[in-house]
């Protein structure tokens, strides 16, 4: 098949309204987590070559500095040409997601390097490209489709859960990340007795219940990651100075979300903090279509996509 002339699409972030260790199964750790898309995305144009060749170029957070060999980017898109075995791609990447904030950019930008590429050569093996994705990273099969889910698993198991609401947040972002393998190792040293009763948020969030939402809201890294950054205990700390519904590191932090009952409270919250940290409103996003593949299309060939 005749590649595209150009793709391009939007990867989002997401935040972890529930995250519980579970386990270690081949020195993985097991999960069970409730995410969600938020409107913060990272911009993906793919271009395709005539070898084999994936170039990726990266602008904004920060980008610029993460070397080839540990970008998630480049070797997504090398995954793909070699399980496909398509032409390559020169592949340009515009982040507006923080980097080391537990927002999901890596496994953003993997997703979206993934559903580029397919779109860019129509591959239409939804399995094996969710199968390519899991390889990548823990959560990175999520993010090719995102909305609202619940992950099990090493996050390979993926149930899309519905919801008639959305949700806001206010995002506290500390500007040190956390390392995700030292939070790991820390909280195996002292693991957390308490849990999130991950089944009975993704009930809640099905029946747009938002107070049994907030009421399972939690993380079972959010104390190791404080213990390594004190910038996260920090953002936590202002963060429920505005009393929200429900506050949690999301991910292995080091950002802090604070969840709301409406936009207009997170703005509110916004406009009135004084702390260091930058501060960003947030809103889920509910995709449709086919899990394996981004909505968020944006292909020049095709005016009337819309995101």
């Amino acid at each position: 098949m005749k590649a595209k002339a150009a793709v391009r699409l939007r990867s989002y972030a997401k935040v972890n309204l529930a995250l519980n260790i579970t386990g270690t199964r081949g020195g993985y750790h097991l999960l069970d987590s409730v995410l969600a898309s938020v409107d913060i995305y990272d911009t993906v144009l793919a271009r395709p070559r005539r070898d084999g060749l994936i170039n990726v170029y990266m602008h904004g957070q920060g980008s610029e500095r993460i070397p080839p060999e540990r970008n998630n980017a480049v070797r997504a898109g090398e995954a793909f040409v070699s399980a496909f075995g398509t032409d390559g791609a020169d592949i340009f990447i515009q982040k507006d997601i923080p980097v080391g904030a537990g927002l999901g950019g890596s496994s953003a930008d993997a997703a979206g390097v993934l559903n580029a590429l397919a779109r860019l050569y129509g591959v239409e093996d939804g399995q094996a490209l969710k199968v390519l994705a899991d390889s990548l990273g823990s959560d990175t099969g999520y993010m090719l489709g995102g909305g609202f889910a619940r992950l099990s698993g090493r996050g390979e198991r993926v149930q899309p859960l519905r919801s008639p609401r959305g949700y806001a947040v206010l995002l506290f972002i500390p500007p040190s990340p956390v390392s995700t393998a030292a939070c790991f190792a820390a909280y195996d040293a002292a693991p957390d007795a308490l849990r999130a009763d991950a089944a009975s948020l993704a009930v809640a969030l099905e029946r747009g219940d938002f107070a049994g939402v907030a009421a399972n809201v939690y993380n079972a890294l959010e104390r190791p990651a404080c213990a390594l950054n004190p910038d996260v205990a920090r953002a936590l700390e202002e963060a429920r100075a505005f009393s929200p519904a429900a506050c949690a590191v999301t991910g292995s932090g080091s950002a802090v979300f604070a969840l709301f009952e409406s936009e207009e409270l997170c703005r509110w919250a916004k406009s009135r903090y004084r702390g260091k940290f930058r501060t960003r409103v947030a809103k889920t996003v509910q995709p449709h279509g086919r899990p394996w593949r981004s909505p968020f299309v944006l292909d020049p060939e095709e005016p009337g996509a819309r995101p």
